[in-house]
């Protein structure tokens, strides 16, 4: 269920859909009441800068700070807005964190809630029905398709997001990064990892 696989049997539908915006797009550019290079900057903030980059800064700072840690389990709303992080489909978050027996996965089930401040846009497979409906159903079997095989006596809860709640969830940091630097860990946590469909890397030195 990644995302160069994202349900072939749509891709028709996908394609069709492009095209209908790609034709919007010329008309409203024409008439005037668009510029397509502020779109594709707005575009580009949100999916490289706004985030996942936001929220991979909350993680390192959770696992190199015990403070902020506690702060980001009791009120992550708090705690992520103190970092600069709020707005937009993220004024109300929890952060759940990944345990040695625990594994958390965030879905929304009725629609395709997603905490842009601190992810950026959501994936297509995120909105996707069927990963809608199976993460609930079949997490273990989703997270296989997404390269996650975990130990059977480990744990798997699905948070369901909602229009006002949303989820980050904070993977366990990985071995042999002691010492490392919140910059230097944030290269560690990718957007699927505080979905739940990912791990944080391992470092190679420690592979």
């Amino acid at each position: 269920m990644h995302d160069d696989h994202d349900h072939h049997h749509h891709d028709n539908r996908y394609t069709d859909m492009q095209a209908r915006v790609r034709a919007l797009e010329t008309v409203l550019t024409e008439k005037g009441l668009i510029d397509p290079a502020a779109i594709d900057a707005i575009v580009e903030t949100y999916e490289t800068k706004v985030g996942p980059r936001n929220g991979a800064h909350v993680v390192a700072k959770a696992w190199s700070d015990p403070e902020f840690a506690d702060w980001l389990r009791q009120d992550a709303t708090a705690a992520i807005a103190s970092l600069g992080y709020a707005g937009r489909q993220g004024e109300h978050m929890r952060a759940v964190f990944n345990t040695d027996d625990t594994h958390n996965l965030v879905v929304c089930t009725l629609c395709s809630c997603y905490p842009w401040s601190v992810l950026g846009l959501p994936p297509v497979w995120y909105k996707a029905p069927a990963y809608r409906s199976r993460a609930v159903i079949d997490p273990r079997g989703v997270l296989a398709e997404f390269g996650v095989t975990l130990p059977e006596s480990k744990k798997i809860r699905v948070w369901d997001s909602t229009a006002e709640l949303r989820y980050l969830v904070v993977p366990e940091r990985p071995n042999g990064t002691d010492g490392w630097s919140e910059e230097r860990l944030a290269d560690l946590v990718s957007r699927d990892a505080m979905i739940g469909t990912g791990l944080a890397a391992v470092p190679e030195d420690a592979r």
